[in-house]
C-alpha cells in the first residue's frame, strides 16, 4: 500500500516535513562535516550536493509508491522552526513489510532527544499508516550515539557484520537492529 502522508507530522516539540532548497545552508551546516559523516555511507557534502539531492534527488521525493523507495524528512523544532536534522523512511519489501530507518542530526542539537522523538514519528509512520510488520536501523559499529538511539527506540541487535563495506579507504563493521510492529505498539501504548 502506497504512502502519502499528509505534511508536517508533528510530535510534542517537532515537525516533520521534506525538505526544500531553503534548507540548503541549514544541512550544509551538518551535511558538510566530515565528523557528521564519518558513520554515513557516503562522504560531506558541498552546496552543489546537497542542492541536487533537494530537488532531483532522493531528498525530493515525498511518498513511498512501491518497495525500493525512500523517503527524507527535515526535522524542524515547532518553537524556532530551526532545522535540527533529517530522518529517513525505506520501503525495503512489500511483501515481507520490511521498512529502514537513517537519522542525521545536527550536533549543535544533541543531548535533547530531537532524534529520538523524531524516530519514534517515523516508526509510528513507518508501522501505522504503512502497515510494515518490521524496521531496521543499519549502524557503524563505532557510533555509540546511534547505537543508543535505536536502543531508546526498542531496537534489538541482531547482526554483527564484520567488514561489511569499505569507507574511506578502509572496512566498517555494521551493526543490524530491529523492531517489531507488536513491540513497537507494546511500547508507546
Amino acid at each position: 500500500m502506497p504512502l502519502r502522508p499528509t505534511y508536517p507530522l508533528a510530535t510534542r516539540r517537532l515537525r516533520l516535513r521534506p525538505l526544500g532548497e531553503g534548507d540548503l545552508d541549514a544541512l550544509l551546516d551538518y551535511h558538510s562535516s566530515p565528523e557528521v559523516h564519518r558513520y554515513l555511507p557516503m562522504g560531506p557534502m558541498d552546496a552543489t550536493i546537497v542542492l541536487e539531492r533537494l530537488t532531483t534527488g532522493p531528498w525530493s521525493w515525498t511518498t513511498l509508491e512501491d518497495q525500493g523507495d525512500a523517503i527524507v524528512l527535515g526535522v524542524e523544532t515547532i518553537d524556532t522552526g530551526e532545522l535540527v536534522g533529517d530522518v529517513m523512511l525505506a520501503w525495503t519489501s512489500a511483501t515481507q513489510q520490511c521498512g529502514e530507518i537513517g537519522y542525521v542530526f545536527n550536533p549543535r542539537h544533541e543531548g535533547r532527544g530531537f532524534a529520538t522523538e523524531a524516530t519514534n514519528e517515523l516508526l509510528r509512520l513507518g508501522f501505522h499508516e504503512l502497515g510494515l510488520h518490521r524496521v531496521i536501523a543499519r549502524v557503524v559499529a563505532g557510533n555509540t550515539p546511534s547505537l543508543a538511539l535505536a536502543a531508546r527506540l526498542g531496537m534489538r541487535r541482531e547482526a554483527h557484520l564484520v567488514q561489511s563495506w569499505g569507507h574511506d579507504g578502509g572496512w566498517v563493521d555494521e551493526i543490524h537492529l530491529a523492531i517489531l510492529s507488536s513491540e513497537w505498539e507494546a511500547r508507546n501504548e
